[in-house]
C-alpha cells in the first residue's frame, strides 16, 4: 500500500515539474518573439521618425530633387485598402454565414470549404498576375486603382469567408436555441444573436485582411502599377494605383535622389504606424460593446 501511495505522488510530482517546464518554455518562447517585434518595431520606427513631418505625408515625390513626399501614395495605399474592403467583406461575410448556417452537409459543401482554405494559402503573387490578365489583358484598362482593390477584394474573400464561419460556428448552439423559443427566425437570430456574439472574431478576420492588404505590394504591382496619378487626392478609378509598400521598394531600389535613404526609412515607419492605427481602430466595435455590456 505505501509502495502505491509513494508511486502515485512520485507520478504526480513529475507531472507537475513536467508541467512547469512545458509553461517555463512556452513563457520563454512568447517573451523572444515579444522581444524580437519590439526590437524591429524600435529600429524601424527610430530610424524613421526623426525626419517625420506633415510635409512628407502630403507632398508630391520627387524623382531627381531632395525633399520629396509621399502624398499621393499613401493616399492610393487607403483608397485602394477601403475599396477593396468595402468588395470583400459583405461577400466574405454573407458567405461564411451561410456555410454555417444554410448549407447542408453534403459532399459539394465539404468541397466549397477545401476550396476556400485552399484558396486563403495562394500567395498573393498568384493572384496579382490574375489581376494583370483579368483586368491589363482581357478589359484591356491598364494598371489600375479599381484592377488594384478588386484584385485584393479576390485576395481577401477566402480568408474572409473562413473566419466568418468558424466565428458564427463557434457561438453556443443554446443561443441559437433561445431565440427560436423566443419567436425569433433564422435572419433574425443570425442578425441579433449570432453576429454580435461572433463579432470578436470577424473583426479579428477584418483587422487580418486589413493590414495584410495595406502592406501587401505583389498584387498592387502587377495590377495597380509603381506609381501615381501624380495628383494628392485622385479619386479616379483608372487612374495608376501604385501605394506606399510599392513606393517603398522602387525607393530603395531604383530611385536616383540624393534622399532616398531617408525617405524609405521614413516610408518604413508611416507604414508601421498606420497598420498599428488600422488595427487599433478596427477594435474599437469591440471596446464599444464591452462597454456595453458592462
Amino acid at each position: 500500500m505505501k509502495n502505491s501511495t509513494s508511486f502515485s505522488l512520485s507520478k504526480h510530482t513529475s507531472a507537475k515539474l513536467l508541467n512547469r517546464i512545458g509553461l517555463g518554455f512556452i513563457w520563454l518562447v512568447a517573451l523572444s518573439l515579444l522581444v524580437v517585434i519590439i526590437s524591429l518595431l524600435y529600429f524601424i520606427l527610430h530610424k524613421g521618425l526623426s525626419g517625420l513631418s506633415f510635409k512628407f505625408l502630403v507632398d508630391l515625390p520627387e524623382d531627381m530633387d531632395v525633399g520629396g513626399g509621399i502624398g499621393p501614395f499613401l493616399f492610393n495605399s487607403l483608397y485602394v485598402l477601403v475599396l477593396s474592403l468595402v468588395f470583400s467583406i459583405p461577400i466574405g461575410l454573407f458567405g461564411g454565414i451561410f456555410l454555417s448556417e444554410y448549407a447542408p452537409d453534403n459532399r459539394f459543401t465539404n468541397l466549397v470549404r477545401i476550396s476556400v482554405e485552399s484558396l486563403a494559402t495562394v500567395p498573393s503573387i498568384v493572384f496579382g498576375l490574375f489581376g494583370f490578365v483579368l483586368f491589363v489583358e482581357y478589359f484591356d484598362i491598364g494598371l489600375t486603382i479599381v484592377g488594384a482593390s478588386i484584385t485584393l477584394a479576390f485576395l481577401n474573400l477566402p480568408i474572409l469567408t473562413r473566419i466568418t464561419e468558424e466565428a458564427v460556428s463557434a457561438v453556443p448552439f443554446e443561443l441559437r436555441e433561445a431565440s427560436y423559443a423566443l419567436g425569433g427566425t433564422q435572419s433574425r437570430t443570425i442578425l441579433t444573436v449570432l453576429l454580435p456574439a461572433a463579432l470578436n472574431g470577424i473583426m479579428t478576420g477584418i483587422s487580418l485582411v486589413a493590414c495584410r492588404a495595406f502592406g501587401e505590394s505583389a498584387i498592387i504591382l502587377l495590377a495597380g502599377g509603381s506609381s501615381s496619378s501624380g495628383f494628392m487626392w485622385d479619386f479616379n478609378l483608372l487612374s495608376q494605383g501604385g501605394t506606399l509598400p510599392v513606393h517603398l521598394w522602387y525607393i530603395q531600389s531604383e530611385a536616383l535622389v540624393e534622399d532616398a535613404k531617408q525617405i524609405a526609412d521614413r516610408s518604413a515607419a508611416v507604414l508601421i504606424i498606420v497598420v498599428l492605427l488600422i488595427s487599433l481602430l478596427l477594435r474599437i466595435p469591440l471596446f464599444l460593446q464591452r462597454s456595453k455590456h458592462k
